[in-house]
């Protein structure tokens, strides 16, 4: 087997960290869009396995990344209602044949779909990020260091890749390329001014993130947490939970999401057009991983593969979809201090 294929071995792994004896076949189930996920029995419990892509665990950063954001969880555990990775003999990681795991309690809840989404579930998941801003950290030792990355992706060079196979997004990316630069230059130089103020997150709190239960949010997947700009986290996450099926933004739910957060973190102060132009950083950068992943430049297989064709036509869409967006909701934000 190559270092970068799945070698998923479920029976060891229960037995190593004392997980019980499986009673049913392993189940694959949705889980994102990085790694694999699989639910199974044991005569201990029910679980949720997350074995993680080989390819980003090459990566030299990967594994202190997935430590520290399971900490970040654990922490975060005691503000807000957040479920981290089952830790067992000192550690949140498990390798079994140079492959490694993450395992968490299974919790019989529901994601909401967008169309399901009330201003009542805004207000609660703003206030809810408020209190994940507002939580001390400091115990972490970590340090903020430079959020956001300071090079223009050279997006001609996707492009030339592309053509040599003749990748069914070329059009929409030739078409767009020159506007790809625009947006990467000036997230990047907006995030030279937003990373002074700088506060530890979940960071990816979609609806997708938040498991339903009784009424009851519980956030899971903090695998992307850490340091960011308060006010871009706050505007990211509400057009999260305001987004109707088709990408567009509704008002109603968007400023319900923010007077939620208010209702914790108190008057909030930005320059609203410099946190919404950073908005673009983290779109880009899923991007160009799509591109890795469509190109088989950062793959583990041909499901990867595909799924990495399909989202670089759909980022792209989002991405413009977005910048059409920035100025109305710009416009909204203005209006927040008018919010009781």
């Amino acid at each position: 087997m190559k270092d970068t294929e799945y070698k998923l071995q479920f029976e060891e792994l229960c037995n190593t960290v004392q997980l019980g004896e499986i009673t049913c076949v392993p189940e694959a189930i949705s889980g994102g869009l990085l790694h694999k996920m699989y639910v199974f029995q044991t005569t201990k419990g029910k679980y949720a396995i997350k074995a993680l892509n080989p390819q980003i665990m090459l990566r030299p950063t990967a594994m202190q990344n997935f430590i520290n954001s399971e900490r970040i969880a654990n922490i975060a555990a005691n503000n807000v209602p957040a479920l981290s990775a089952k830790e067992v003999n000192g550690t949140f990681m498990h390798k079994i044949a140079d492959q490694f795991y993450l395992i968490f309690d299974w919790i019989d809840g529901e994601c909401l779909k967008s169309n399901e989404i009330d201003v009542v579930h805004c207000e609660k998941m703003g206030a809810i990020l408020a209190d994940i801003h507002m939580t001390d950290f400091s115990e972490l030792g970590t340090n903020k260091g430079y959020s956001g990355n300071t090079l223009l992706t050279d997006w001609n060079y996707y492009l030339q890749k592309g053509q040599q196979i003749n990748s069914i997004w070329l059009n929409l990316l030739r078409e767009y390329l020159y506007k790809l630069y625009d947006w990467n230059k000036m997230a990047n130089e907006s995030t030279k001014l937003l990373e002074s103020d700088m506060v530890i997150s979940h960071k990816d709190l979609e609806p997708k993130n938040v498991m339903w239960k009784q009424g009851n949010p519980i956030l899971i997947d903090w695998e992307s947490a850490g340091y960011i700009n308060p006010m871009q986290d706050l505007t990211e996450t509400a057009i999260y939970w305001s987004a109707n099926e088709i990408g567009n933004i509704d008002k109603e739910r968007f400023l319900a999401f923010i007077a939620g957060y208010k209702t914790k973190y108190g008057t909030l102060q930005a320059n609203w057009r410099m946190v919404l132009v950073n908005g673009f950083l983290g779109k880009l950068d899923w991007l160009e991983y799509s591109l890795k992943r469509s190109l088989w430049i950062e793959c583990t297989d041909e499901e990867e593969q595909q799924m990495g064709t399909s989202q670089v036509t759909e980022t792209i869409n989002t991405i413009i979809c977005y910048a059409d967006m920035i100025s109305e909701i710009e416009k909204w934000l203005d209006e927040v201090d008018n919010i009781q």
